[in-house]
């Protein structure tokens, strides 16, 4: 009977352990399924993504945004309107957006979200370089295509700081609607001569596809589609590259050939009627803009990069000017039904870098006499 009584006491105590170390696995397993993953946490913490944390560049430049205010250094900064982040299910993107209509920055007609450079360098002494890899994501889906700048965006510049505040490049994307590939072409406009900057123009090249001349015959009607164009959501690069008074721009696309150009900023092409091309004699020439360049051209005027989407399209009239002004859908300025129905201009980038040379001064007075 004794020997009974222990077998069970045994029995019972086994059966005791097992339970309770059953009850413990279970315990121990609810507790790690509820308790907060350090792993998931950081994970979470890092879903989001800032335009600085694609690209960190950003402490050299003040954000300009579609609706004309200056959002300054754009660290850790996002505006889902005109300025965020986007994955494509590759990479991360920095998205720039820019409607039809919207508060402009400065005396400009055109609405931008756009980095300005914070700091001004000067041509002659200048050892100063820009680059960038980009896709263009829309246009304007209207405009009058009789007017060169509809359906058009420039994503990459040098702009001056000083007198007439002119620009010597624009890297412009443009695609008429119903085509599949658009033009990839770059401007330079002169430093007029004088204090009349009215009678200033520019002259275009084309890099892939057509040069800004290339305008429809009617409203509605639209020049032959280029051959060698960019589609949109195809990626292109581009390289600008300032020094000792030269520009020389690169421009590289998988299945392109790349193309490279120099231009003078310190020297004028344009100093008297007789440089004025062909191409501004039949585009700018017909509504008043004949003037022609300083000798020196940029010597002397504190230059500086900008990057982004700044839409060529906009709501004013063909009557004002024939070149700049699209007559495109507005919806009187609200920027929701223009994105809806296709009026603005979308640029991601997904790479950008930038060199500034130690000649590089403040570029202050330039945002104190626009924002």
């Amino acid at each position: 009977m004794k020997k009974l009584c222990t077998l069970n006491s045994k029995k019972i105590i086994t059966n005791s352990m097992l339970i309770l170390s059953l009850l413990f696995v279970l315990t121990s397993c609810k507790n790690k399924k509820n308790k907060p993953s350090t792993e998931t946490n950081t994970t979470k913490a890092k879903e989001k993504v800032y335009a600085s944390d694609v690209i960190p560049f950003f402490d050299h430049w003040k954000l300009i945004l579609g609706d004309g205010s200056n959002a300054g250094i754009a660290t850790n900064f996002e505006d889902k309107k005109f300025f965020y982040t986007e994955n494509d299910g590759k990479t991360n993107w920095v998205v720039f957006k820019a409607p039809n209509a919207g508060d402009t920055h400065g005396t400009s007609n055109n609405t931008r979200t756009e980095l300005a450079q914070s700091k001004k360098w000067y041509p002659k002494t200048a050892n100063d370089q820009l680059t960038a890899t980009l896709k263009v994501m829309n246009v304007s889906a209207t405009g009058d295509a009789r007017v060169a700048a509809s359906h058009a965006v420039v994503v990459g510049q040098i702009h001056s700081a000083d007198a007439h505040e002119n620009e010597p490049l624009k890297i412009f994307y443009k695609k008429f609607p119903g085509h599949t590939k658009g033009s990839v072409f770059w401007h330079y406009e002169i430093n007029t001569a004088g204090a009349d900057n009215s009678f200033r123009w520019d002259y275009s090249t084309a890099v892939w596809g057509n040069d800004f001349s290339f305008v429809g015959t009617e409203a509605n009607t639209y020049p032959k589609e280029p051959t060698e164009g960019i589609e949109l959501g195809e990626e292109f690069s581009y390289k600008i590259e300032v020094k000792e008074g030269l520009m020389h721009l690169t421009f590289s696309s998988k299945g392109h050939e790349t193309k490279t150009f120099t231009k003078n900023l310190i020297v004028s092409e344009y100093a008297s009627k007789a440089d004025i091309p062909m191409q501004t004699q039949k585009l700018f020439v017909p509504i008043g803009q004949d003037g022609v360049e300083r000798k020196n051209a940029y010597t002397g005027e504190g230059l500086f990069f900008k990057l982004g989407a700044y839409n060529q399209t906009n709501g004013k009239s063909p009557e004002v000017n024939k070149n700049w002004c699209s007559g495109a859908e507005t919806h009187g300025g609200d920027i929701p039904k223009q994105y809806e129905d296709g009026n603005y201009a979308e640029v991601w980038f997904k790479t950008a870098s930038i060199s500034v040379s130690n000649a590089a001064v403040s570029n202050k007075g330039y945002f104190e006499k626009n924002d």
